[in-house]
């Protein structure tokens, strides 16, 4: 940890998941005991991830498979957020085009969006992480953007953690986008305010007593900063101690692990 302070002033938490609950499909070690901990306190929670292709569905179902039992509403993804967030800026049944995977194309097809396959007519192009994506779906969505399609990301990793290390993200996908049209998208997922905002509006918590619990500094702790909560970086995924040292983005807490974590929650009275 960075400092002793105590864990007793939280009231909610807003948790990521990859690589904090999990790296790909390995479970981390503490995965299975911090929902029924948070329970057994009545803290409430919401787990909120930049990874577009995890649906509450997806997450509820991943999180069954080692035991543990969570609602639907706690889980907020950046597809959902994105199209809550799309549906505030342009009307159901307008056209677009998105690069993603099925989360993120479900949410926006019951949104009522018009899901198009190429890029004539289209007003908006949303893009979150696509482990198929290909030159036909980059060139259609680089047509639309450079013809004024608004151009959406639903998150800026630049890469995603699995079993064998980092993959590319979502980030690495708008990077080639923005290359080709000139034109930076607007971003939904963390470090903006936005994913944010929708989950303490649903915790009911103020930001003050709400801790961010993830495990990237520049999107995690970055988003907790700007957005007001307290911050505990783990550092079972993207990040490494020793990078803490070399940027002005500090966490409230540092935790090796989650094991870590919950010591230090169950001490706090």
């Amino acid at each position: 940890m960075s400092k002793k302070s105590s864990l007793s002033e939280i009231r909610g938490l807003i948790i990521d998941m990859d690589g904090v609950l999990w790296r790909g499909n390995e479970a981390l070690p503490g995965a299975v005991d911090l929902i029924p901990a948070l329970r057994q306190k009545s803290i409430p929670f919401m787990l909120v991830t930049n990874n577009a292709s995890a649906s509450p569905t997806n997450v509820q179902n991943k999180l069954h498979t080692i035991w543990v039992d969570i609602e639907e509403e706690e889980v907020l993804g950046s597809a959902e957020g994105t199209t809550v967030w799309l549906g505030e800026q342009i009307e159901p049944g307008t056209a677009v085009f998105a690069i993603g995977e099925s989360a993120l194309h479900t949410a926006l097809a019951r949104a009522g969006f018009d899901m198009r396959a190429r890029a004539e007519g289209v007003r908006a192009v949303v893009v979150g992480i696509d482990r198929q994506v290909n030159w036909r779906k980059l060139t259609e969505a680089s047509l639309a953007i450079r013809d004024g399609a608004l151009f959406v990301g639903t998150n800026p990793d630049p890469s995603f953690p699995t079993e064998r290390g980092l993959a590319p993200g979502n980030g690495a996908i708008l990077a080639a986008l923005q290359a080709t049209t000139g034109v930076e998208p607007v971003i939904i997922g963390k470090p903006e305010s936005h994913l944010f905002e929708q989950a303490l509006a649903r915790l009911g918590t103020p930001p003050k007593a709400t801790l961010m619990l993830g495990d990237r500094l520049e999107t995690d702790i970055l988003g907790g900063h700007r957005a007001g909560l307290l911050t505990g970086l783990l550092l079972t995924g993207v990040t490494r101690r020793e990078d803490v040292a070399n940027t002005p983005i500090k966490p409230t807490w540092i935790f090796d692990d989650l094991p870590s974590f919950l010591e230090e929650l169950r001490k706090s009275a």
